[in-house]
């Protein structure tokens, strides 16, 4: 069994390093809809039998242009983590920002103001890979979500157990996963695109 790990394509704030969680519903910006059209054909190797997706804008965007023949389950707890006083900043924005910079010092573990936490939002999206795999039949299934949710995954479930904040999630490239265990659910990578 595989699972395809897919970040949406770009959006405007994406250009701009913009935080932009599961408050932000924003679609892709033209920039991105070309590299989802040029990459399509990177997917046609895989044909996944079922596609899950985030229910952004971002994310079903990407789908429809990558899978334009599948219809997506939409998953709420795919959506990317919600960064509270920090959305829609990017860091230029945020500078001086005596709680930006504590959540800085935590090395990104104190939770974000009136947001998550790197642990609930790690536990959320896993939870949700968990249900999917454990309740559907698959030999290949795809899952168009955000860059976090793809962090989150892969730093709790890929067998190397790399850091969150040491994975590097390209927009709208394959991570191609092997499940190797259910229970507890591993993942293992069958390509090059971790770190």
């Amino acid at each position: 069994m595989q699972l395809i790990l897919i970040r949406h394509s770009i959006t405007a704030g994406n250009l701009e390093k913009r935080y932009l969680g599961r408050r932000t519903d924003e679609p892709l910006c033209p920039e991105g809809v070309a590299l989802a059209q040029k990459n399509a054909a990177l997917f046609q190797a895989y044909q996944p039998e079922i596609l899950f997706c985030s229910p952004m804008k971002r994310c079903t965007e990407t789908a429809e242009i990558l899978f334009s023949k599948m219809q997506p389950q939409l998953v709420e707890d795919l959506a990317e983590c919600d960064f509270g006083a920090f959305e829609g900043k990017n860091y230029r924005e945020l500078s001086g920002v005596p709680a930006y910079q504590a959540w800085i010092d935590s090395g990104g573990t104190l939770p974000f103001p009136e947001g998550e936490s790197q642990a609930s939002f790690t536990a959320r999206c896993c939870a949700a890979v968990q249900r999917i795999v454990l309740q559907n039949a698959f030999q290949t299934a795809a899952i168009v979500a955000h860059g976090g949710t793809c962090m989150a995954i892969l730093s709790q479930m890929e067998q190397q157990h790399i850091p969150y904040f040491d994975w590097h999630i390209p927009f709208c490239e394959p991570i191609c996963c092997e499940i190797v265990s259910l229970s507890p659910l591993q993942l293992k990578l069958c390509d090059e695109k971790s770190g």
